[in-house]
């Protein structure tokens, strides 16, 4: 395992590390609810620090299961949640924070994410961010599932400067970020955050992977993931649900993959030459 977990940089100037830890789908089950436990706590001792979840997952339910994991120890987490586009406006946002912060069971969410744009003004949504991180309930906050023209729209509102992320849909089967919002962000100094980074998990049994995987005797899943990871300014947010898998993901940190990888990549998965749509899951 890695002896630190690389960083990045957000706009606001704090560090957080480039791998972080997904919730989608977690608190579904009651089940699994103390293998999702056992994971999360195992990334933190890991330094995988950065939690993801949102108000939607499990209805809440995947906010409840991250209160459950980091139970004392609140201060060593890095917590993001998400908003949705339906309670955005002034007061929605507000009562969503509630719910969100009374589910977690904390005082403050360091990064709140307007889950992907809707029908609300962005410069109301802004505006309610605003007030929840004067009032130290949020820290920071940001977007998900933008576009290049709705992050241009958004930097270009009151406040909307404030923004220190956009989490998006980004792996080796969807590259479309790569050909303008990816390079826009970066000169723009804002990471992207990249959810499904292994397609969820169908690039693990991508047969075009093996033989890299082979190479490094790891899994393809961990290349998939190695690959997402080496971009300057991105943040990866897989979901493990198993302590293996994460032990995996923090080993795919190690990885170092050379010019004849990356042309296999290439290759398998060709990077966009045009304008595509962002594609959201």
């Amino acid at each position: 395992m890695p002896s630190t977990i690389r960083t990045t940089t957000l706009p606001s100037g704090e560090v957080v590390p480039v791998l972080g830890q997904g919730t989608w789908k977690m608190g579904e089950d009651s089940r699994r609810r103390a293998d999702e436990v056992a994971a999360l706590r195992l990334g933190l001792d890991l330094g995988v620090t950065l939690i993801d979840t949102a108000e939607m997952y499990a209805s809440g339910g995947a906010e409840e299961v991250v209160a459950q994991a980091i139970a004392g120890r609140r201060d060593e987490t890095f917590l993001v949640s998400k908003v949705l586009p339906s309670n955005a406006s002034r007061a929605g946002v507000a009562r969503a924070c509630e719910n969100s912060l009374k589910r977690l069971a904390t005082d403050r969410i360091d990064l709140y994410l307007l889950h992907w744009p809707g029908s609300v003004p962005l410069a109301e949504t802004i505006e309610a961010f605003e007030a929840l991180r004067k009032a130290g309930k949020i820290r920071h906050w940001g977007v998900s599932n933008f576009d290049t023209h709705e992050m241009e729209e958004l930097v270009g509102l009151p406040d909307g400067g404030y923004v220190q992320t956009n989490q998006i849909l980004y792996n080796l089967s969807q590259r479309g970020p790569e050909f303008d919002l990816l390079p826009w962000s970066r000169q723009r100094g804002i990471p992207l955050m990249a959810y499904s980074p292994v397609d969820q998990g169908a690039l693990a049994r991508n047969s075009k992977l093996e033989a890299i995987a082979t190479r490094h005797n790891v899994t393809p899943a961990q290349i998939a993931l190695a690959w997402v990871l080496r971009q300057d300014g991105v943040i990866a947010i897989p979901k493990a649900s198993k302590q293996e898998h994460v032990s995996q993901n923090v080993a795919a940190l190690d990885i170092k993959l050379t010019p004849e990888d990356f042309a296999d990549i290439d290759r398998a998965f060709p990077p966009p030459t045009r304008k595509r749509g962002l594609e959201m899951i």
